[in-house]
Order: structure tokens, then C-alpha cells, then sequence
């Protein structure tokens, strides 16, 4: 690895993005993950760390740079990051390991997400609210200015309105699944195959 590919890997934990792709208890792992996976061809989406009574689960999503991800690639992710873990063991306890695609309702976490996803229906969560209102439904509207875009239908106003929110500010953003979510999906797949 390169001191500029170092560099970069130790700025992600301070990205205005980083507690997207990586929440809570999750966001010490940032800077491990994203080396190993990039290392298999593949970009982090998401690490999440969650619980079921005892048992710890740290959540893996990733894709290729076509938005896709094979049953294989996701069991050679597992097991590199498995061994980076083993050597690093930056997780106190027992936890089970789950990596898997983003999915149709996936979350957006990356300023290119928004460009890539545009024109489709997401749920977004801001951290604290804006006059009253923390959550938003709307269109994606792509990333501009260091924010990520939404058109969402407001009182008072015949047609949506783009709103920006900047990436600091929003706890999660998720596309709401439907068919032309699936359509885009299965066509962009097929686009970057070729």
C-alpha cells in the first residue's frame, strides 16, 4: 500500500460520510474494511454492528463498481475479513460475521450513490430536526455542493422541491423498494457487464 493510499484510508474515519457507511460501533472497523475489500475488487456500502440478546453480528454490505456482488464474492469478502479480524482483533467477544449485497431497498452512503440512484424514491433520516421534521420521502436528486439532493413534495408548494442536506447531518438514507428500483438496478448490472 502506498503513503497516499494510507493517507486516504486513515482520513475515511473523519469523512463527512463515515457514520453512514459505518454507525455507531462499527466506525473504528472503516479503516480496516475498506482496505481488504477494495483489495477483492469491491467497495464497502455499509458496516454495522447489531446485536440478537448475546450475540454480536457485524454486518457487511458491498458491491462492484457494476452495483453487484455474486454468493462467491461475498463468501471471499467473509473470509478476508475474517482474517484481517483475527490478526487486528479490534472487536472484544464472540460475534458472527454477515456480508451481503445492498439490496433493493439499500442505504446510500457515498456521494456517488446519490448520482447513481437518481430519480428513484428514498426515505431519509436527519440526526436532529429541521423545523420540526426529522424525516423526509422524496426523489433522489443527485450530490451537488457537498449535499445530497431530494426532491420532496412540501405544504404550500404545487411541485417537489429540492431540498439539500449535507452528509454530516443525515442518520440514514434508504431507497424505498419498487419496480423501477429493480428495473434501474437489473439494467445498470447488465450496462457495466459489458
Amino acid at each position: 500500500m502506498t503513503h497516499s493510499q494510507d493517507d486516504q484510508i486513515e482520513r475515511l474515519n473523519d469523512a463527512p460520510n463515515a457514520h453512514l457507511m459505518a454507525p455507531g460501533a462499527a466506525r473504528p472497523l472503516l479503516s480496516l474494511l475498506v482496505p481488504v475489500i477494495a483489495d477483492l475488487g469491491f467497495h464497502l456500502v455499509r458496516a454495522r454492528m447489531t446485536s440478537e440478546g448475546e450475540q454480536m453480528i457485524l454486518q457487511i454490505m458491498a458491491e462492484n463498481d457494476a452495483g453487484t456482488i455474486a454468493i462467491e464474492d461475498c463468501e471471499a469478502i467473509s473470509h478476508a475479513v475474517s482474517a484481517m479480524l483475527d490478526v487486528e482483533d479490534p472487536i472484544s467477544g464472540n460475534y458472527t460475521l454477515e456480508v451481503s449485497s445492498p439490496g433493493m431497498g439499500r442505504p446510500l452512503t457515498r456521494p456517488h450513490d446519490f448520482e447513481r440512484w437518481a430519480g428513484l424514491e428514498a426515505k431519509l433520516e436527519l440526526q436532529r430536526s429541521v423545523d420540526g421534521r426529522r424525516r423526509f420521502r422524496g426523489r433522489v436528486d443527485g450530490f451537488e455542493a457537498g449535499e445530497a439532493r431530494l426532491q420532496v413534495a412540501l405544504e404550500g408548494f404545487e411541485t417537489p422541491q429540492v431540498l439539500g442536506f449535507a452528509l454530516a447531518d443525515i442518520a440514514e438514507v434508504r431507497l424505498v423498494p419498487d419496480d423501477a428500483a429493480l428495473r434501474q438496478s437489473l439494467k445498470a448490472g447488465k450496462t457495466r457487464k459489458k
